[in-house]
């Protein structure tokens, strides 16, 4: 069995001073936000994989199917020996990317979650005796250091996850992955694209409900971690396009005027009725977008790839 490692950069109490921070900063500004990454608790992450599975939603099916078709040019063109996976979860897609790379040494999967990063990091190093794998339980949003892995590296952020980002965001968060990097190595990064406008809301509020369940969660969370006592069913679901910012949003709205009380933060929130508290936006780009905010970073465009319905991309940025 190959070694398996497992490092925490992320203090143990940081997720609950995270969720305070930013509840009570997003719940006290105008419009009101919460950050979308705290709809994956357990059930936030089981209903996740339901809606990857829905008629409606497109990316996660649009992003295997380039990783199946490219995953031996994505090993040529990098040669990679250190493969960085960031948001890794259950590392399920990355296994293309695995089997493709002939010289891989080293797998670095990097999540917040410790229970996913276990689980899949022993069984990766079970399945493959000559990989080391050292998991990292960090938020790669707030700054990384990597362990000292041989080169040329590879990193993945996969999902369309960096499209969760807001622009200036974005730009901090690429230019910090720059900075892991030597001229040379790359990021790989999955980004949804643009697209008619009723293809891109359906994925985000499916006819079964599942999103709408998803989206609701995030309050279950805030009732459960400090105690809130929101009403889950006093507010809908509301998925929308903005077309000037090229973007999903999505929201929830209060059906009637209400006060919601936050013990741990000694806070009552009012919610006017038709009010909407914005829990997602996730942008949608094009090649020109996407090379522009690469290059911005010190990242140069050096392969562009497409599912066959021209839905979603894979690019290979290279470190100048």
């Amino acid at each position: 069995m190959s070694p398996f490692l497992i490092t925490r950069t992320l203090p143990e109490d940081a997720t609950e001073a995270a969720l305070r921070s930013d509840v009570l900063h997003g719940l006290t500004r105008t419009p009101k936000t919460l950050p979308p990454k705290w709809f994956y608790d357990a059930l936030g992450s089981e209903l996740f994989e339901e809606i990857t599975a829905l008629p409606e939603y497109y990316p996660t099916r649009a992003e295997r199917e380039i990783l199946a078709a490219r995953a031996p040019e994505i090993a040529a063109a990098t040669g990679a020996r250190t493969l960085v996976e960031l948001g890794s979860g259950s590392s399920e897609k990355t296994r293309h990317l695995l089997d493709a790379l002939p010289d891989l040494h080293t797998y670095v999967p990097v999540d917040v979650s410790a229970s996913a990063l276990t689980q899949a990091g022993r069984a990766l190093a079970a399945e493959r005796p000559a990989l080391d794998v050292h998991a990292l339980i960090a938020d790669f949003t707030g700054g990384l250091t990597l362990p000292d892995t041989p080169g040329p590296r590879l990193v993945a952020f996969l999902g369309g996850t960096i499209g969760n980002l807001l622009p200036a965001e974005r730009a901090a968060f690429l230019a910090s992955v720059r900075s892991l990097l030597s001229p040379g190595d790359h990021l790989l990064l999955g980004t949804d694209l643009v697209k008619d406008e009723s293809v891109l809301v359906a994925a985000y509020d499916d006819a079964a409900g599942v999103t709408a369940a998803f989206n609701k969660n995030v309050l279950s969370v805030v009732n459960r971690e400090l105690g809130a006592d929101f009403d889950p069913d006093a507010f809908d679901h509301v998925a929308r396009w903005n077309a000037g910012e090229e973007w999903i949003e999505m929201r929830l709205r209060a059906r009637s005027a209400q006060t919601v009380k936050i013990p741990a933060l000694d806070l009552a929130v009012e919610f006017a009725a038709g009010e909407e508290l914005r829990t997602e936006v996730s942008a949608k780009f094009r090649e020109e977008r996407v090379r522009a905010e690469l290059a911005a970073a010190g990242l140069g465009l050096s392969h562009w790839w497409t599912d066959t319905g021209g839905r979603f991309a894979l690019s290979l940025g290279t470190a100048r």
